[in-house]
């Protein structure tokens, strides 16, 4: 199996995690994202990344592919199988990091190129995001359960990505549940190993 990776992208990191944890052999291909390989082209025209390459077939996006590891190997549970409740609160929980919060990072990622408001205004404005994962984890370690799940992985690659905006900020802000729970991942043999260049 191939996974056509782009170290630094958000979807490819999390893809590569769930497929990390579920033990899947696949050889990771870095992209150049301004010379894509034809290889990965012909498999998927749109270009972007990640890309999996597997026995049934081409998956083009990273939630496709962490469902898919996790189908072949989920031995923690990450699919929330003991709880079906919370696996459909994980859900819409993914659906909308991918695209509310997704654009909520951008803006404040980006500012300079959205001018029309500062960055501590769409700092703010993420802020209820951060305050609702807050709470989810009050009382346990991760966002539904005592164990990591789809939905803690899937969250991880863009909440990183917005505490590196300003890490000051983040540092001090008002949510340690989630510092400890960011902190916790980031320094995890599994995050490490799908980072390692």
């Amino acid at each position: 199996m191939i996974l056509y990776s782009f170290r630094r992208c958000p979807w490819a990191m999390r893809a590569r995690l769930a497929l990390r944890y579920a033990g899947c052999e696949v050889q990771v291909r870095e992209v150049a994202l301004k010379n894509k390989p034809a290889e990965l082209l012909a498999l998927s025209p749109k270009g972007t990344v990640p890309v999996l390459d597997c026995a049934d077939g081409v998956l083009e996006e990273s939630l496709d592919i962490m469902r898919w590891a996790l189908r072949q190997n989920d031995p923690e549970d990450w699919c929330l199988r003991a709880d079906p409740a919370a696996a459909q609160q994980a859900d819409a929980l993914i659906a909308r990091n991918d695209c509310e919060f997704k654009l909520q990072v951008n803006l404040y990622k980006y500012a300079e190129r959205y001018p029309e408001h500062s960055r501590e205004h769409y700092r703010k404005h993420a802020e209820a995001w951060l305050a609702e994962l807050e709470g989810l984890l009050q009382g346990r370690p991760y966002l539904f359960a005592e164990h990591p799940s789809l939905a803690d992985a899937a969250l991880l690659p863009l909440m990183r990505q917005f505490a590196g905006v300003e890490p000051q900020w983040f540092a001090e802000a008002a949510y340690p549940r989630l510092r400890n729970w960011l902190q916790g991942w980031l320094a995890s043999s599994l995050f490490k190993a799908v980072m390692a260049k």
